[in-house]
């Protein structure tokens, strides 16, 4: 009787794991527990309680119903892009086949990020769009700000779905780059509609989207804060003031003196006060899920550590609830979005307890005494504040369960 692949992995059969770059054939050693992997050759037994969790994704992938998703990733160096390709090298429906480095072409990853040495042996290419395979499903732009303005018309037509994750095309006033980002911020219109990248918003525009705009960091862990109570109409917006504290790797991986390590280190310091460059997309998306015209406080602070960030937002509600109705509100908003998690007292969201992973911790808290209502949230600034929503933007736009390649937590 022959034996299907099904029910072989039923079986308890063992299966060979050999570099998923270069033998598609074995793909099955990808998709077990999550993309669990060994050695090149080396066997991993498969067992019946696995095979009971695995998602649509595996299932179709093992019955070869679906291929590989094949993924460009432009500018893979930087410290966003080198997230992403760590998440995707994990996610297993999809294959990275073209990553790009202006600085380091030419080089392998892993030259450039030792972590990834054997493993990712395929050269950095320079930034030219002609050179990307004509088979590319997808394309990241982890881009600085201006730059993927001149790429991203190009990319889409070539017929590839992008996520772009510079702000470039996050603001739906243009005259608002100039403002607040350079004066010299070319403004550019792409040939379709970008759909800003919030999943837990805008989820169903994202699924059917060829250009999404990923979220900047700050606004990502403000926004997820606000949205229930600002859907709702109880912010008086005059009230809103908003204290956030990021890592150092927030700034990007190009040294500059104020990031330079003895000024940091020991420090703790506010920065772009009453002028920084997300302030106006907060606005934007806090104005449309309100219904109307936002203007709030906003203050970042560079905390000594490499990710995460930490914001505490403090408000006046426009209409009395006590904190076990707040927390029903939040968690009605949130159900069914895995990523995030409504921290019931006592705890509090720490930047630990979400580094390397895509959830958003939220708290909220009231001080009877002046009237306020007190919300906090962490997020990993690398992983939910950039390439972490990117890769749950990528799940939605090419059909995969929304927390395919992200089901991971913390370390100590």
């Amino acid at each position: 009787m022959k034996r299907t692949p099904n029910a072989a992995v039923e079986a308890g059969a063992v299966f060979p794991v050999r570099r998923p770059s270069r033998f598609k054939t074995v793909i099955m050693s990808r998709l077990i527990a999550n993309g669990l992997r060994g050695p090149a050759c080396r066997p991993i037994k498969v067992v019946p309680r696995v095979l009971s969790s695995f998602s649509r994704t595996r299932a179709f992938l093992l019955k070869g119903v679906l291929r590989l998703k094949k993924i460009a990733v432009l500018g893979a160096t930087g410290y966003t892009g080198v997230e992403l390709v760590r998440l995707l090298y994990y996610h297993p429906g999809v294959e990275l086949n073209f990553l790009s480095s202006e600085s380091s072409a030419g080089l392998t990853l892993g030259q450039v990020h030792p972590q990834f040495l054997g493993l990712l042996e395929q050269p950095l290419q320079p930034l030219k769009v002609e050179l990307i395979p004509g088979d590319t499903d997808l394309a990241f732009c982890a881009l600085p700000h201006g730059s993927s303005a001149g790429v991203v018309p190009s990319l889409l037509e070539r017929g590839f779905k992008v996520i772009d994750l510079s702000a470039d095309f996050r603001l739906r006033d243009p005259a608002l780059y100039r403002e607040w980002y350079s004066p010299s911020h070319p403004v550019v219109k792409a040939p379709v509609e970008p759909v800003y990248g919030l999943p837990e918003l805008y989820g169903d525009a994202i699924a059917g989207a060829r250009l999404v705009a990923n979220p900047g960091c700050f606004p990502t862990s403000v926004i997820l804060a606000l949205a229930p109570a600002a859907r709702e109409g109880l912010i008086d917006w005059d009230s809103v003031i908003i204290d956030s504290k990021t890592g150092v790797s927030g700034a990007g991986r190009t040294p500059k003196q104020d990031f330079h390590f003895p000024e940091c280190t020991e420090n703790f310091k506010a920065y772009r006060v009453a002028g920084h460059q997300h302030t106006p997309e907060i606005e934007q998306e806090l104005g449309q899920l309100a219904g109307e015209a936002v203007t709030v406080t906003f203050t970042p602070h560079l905390a000594p550590m490499i990710r995460g960030i930490l914001s505490t937002i403090y408000l006046r509600p426009r209409r009395e609830l006590d904190l076990e109705r707040w927390h029903a509100l939040y968690r009605e908003f949130y159900r069914g979005h895995r990523f995030i998690r409504i921290l019931e007292p006592p705890l509090l969201p720490e930047t630990r307890l979400v580094r390397g992973t895509n959830y958003c911790d939220i708290a909220l808290r009231q001080d009877k005494r002046t009237g306020r209502l007190i919300i906090i949230s962490a997020i990993d600034n690398l992983t939910r504040g950039a390439s972490g929503q990117a890769v749950q933007n990528m799940n939605l736009m090419l059909g995969f369960p929304e927390d395919e390649g992200l089901r991971c937590l913390p370390g100590i």
